[in-house]
């Protein structure tokens, strides 16, 4: 057995998502455990370089996780051929401009969603990228939760029958800034800034529905700033012009309805901040970040309609937990795993800027729909 480097450059890893998602729990956890085991025996240590626009940052993070390199020079850390691999995790803002220089250096790129904040740009970061040959890949972390691993086992195997319908709950409540800290950067409150839940969230909905369900084929959406005024980190106020919220209605392949609500502006009465109730001819199931539940048909209770009555059924009692039956590993570092192993070995990875920059698509479509109040047709994309 013998330790392979693979030198990577990771720009805006002092936010929250780079720093614990992508740095700690995913690159550093990896080096710990002495890399990634590859197909021959062989361990990849990835060896990053931290990029960021604050020294001080850098410096500190890159101290309290054992690296030892870190720059405030993106074109210096691009310019180092054994660097291979570029990770972009900034603000969408940012991104196109970092990536299409990565790329010119011939970098493999793997980043954050929203890949652009616009369509147009995103599949021209699909392009340039198919044209220099690199490889590339997108941020779906939420493929590799164990609640969401359940569930594609539930429709891999056919429980459902044929799916009739999806119904998603995601988000909790962002505080607005005066009397505690919001839990989410002031930049996601402006549109100015690329913000906006539809913009941050639907990326996601569209891999979760394509990946589970079916490609998204049309959407309808309401979206709405529940909350027009928060504090930012500085404490002084601002006019928060993105919106907070979105009610959204999809129309996938083989007739299946899906309906996702999407707020940070809501209080959580469920187990978790995100579930998905999925309903079939043959049972049902309600998946969490964790946490999978099922109903077969045999076991669905005869439910009535009598509101002169207490009600007489346990609902909560009459759902089964489908079993771990398998250790799982932090999402975001099982996906940089597979990227990693695309790199070196050439393993597949569908998870391309092309199907990142559908994610961009389906949350233009629904922009749109807000705005013209109409049901709006999701195309087809390629390159």
């Amino acid at each position: 057995m013998a330790e392979r480097r693979i030198g990577l450059i990771m720009n805006g890893v002092t936010g929250r998502m780079g720093t614990n998602q992508h740095l700690i729990r995913s690159i550093v956890a990896m080096r710990q455990q002495g890399g990634v085991p590859l197909p021959n025996g062989d361990r990849l240590i990835p060896d990053p370089i931290l990029v960021g626009r604050s020294a001080h940052k850098l410096e500190a993070l890159a101290r309290a996780h054992g690296i030892e390199r870190w720059t405030t020079d993106l074109d210096r850390a691009l310019a180092d051929p054994d660097d291979v691999i570029y990770f972009d995790a900034q603000t969408t803002s940012r991104r196109a401009e970092a990536v299409r220089a990565a790329i010119a250096a011939g970098k493999h790129i793997y980043c954050e969603k929203p890949t652009a904040t616009d369509l147009e740009t995103a599949l021209e970061l699909a392009r340039l990228a198919r044209l220099a040959g690199v490889k590339n890949g997108v941020v779906q972390d939420k493929l590799w939760l164990p609640g969401l691993l359940k569930l594609k086992r539930l429709v891999d195997s056919g429980f459902f029958g044929r799916i009739l319908s999806v119904r998603g709950e995601f988000g909790y409540w962002v505080f607005e800034g005066d009397w505690q800290p919001a839990q989410r950067p002031s930049w996601n409150y402006r549109k100015e800034d690329g913000g906006g839940i539809i913009v941050d969230m639907f990326c996601h909905w569209s891999y979760v529905l394509g990946n589970l369900f079916g490609r998204v084929r049309a959407v309808s959406c309401l979206g709405a700033t529940h909350i027009p005024e928060r504090v930012d980190e500085q404490g002084r106020p601002y006019r928060a012009t993105a919106d907070d919220a979105a009610y959204a209605t999809f129309e996938l392949e083989h007739g299946i309805i899906a309906q996702i609500n999407s707020s940070w502006a809501v209080r959580v009465y469920r187990d978790e901040l995100f579930s998905l109730q999925v309903d079939g001819t043959e049972g049902s199931a309600v998946a969490g970040l964790r946490e999978c539940r099922v109903q077969h048909r045999v076991n669905t209770p005869r439910a009535v309609w009598n509101p002169d009555i207490p009600n007489p059924i346990n609902f909560w009692e009459t759902w089964q937990e489908v079993p771990d039956n398998q250790e799982f590993d932090n999402a975001f570092k099982v996906q940089w795993e597979l990227f990693l192993r695309h790199v070196a070995c050439d393993e597949p990875f569908p998870y391309d800027l092309l199907e990142g920059a559908r994610g961009v698509q389906l949350a233009e479509c629904a922009l749109r729909s807000w705005q013209e109040r109409r049901w709006v047709d999701v195309p087809e994309l390629s390159l």
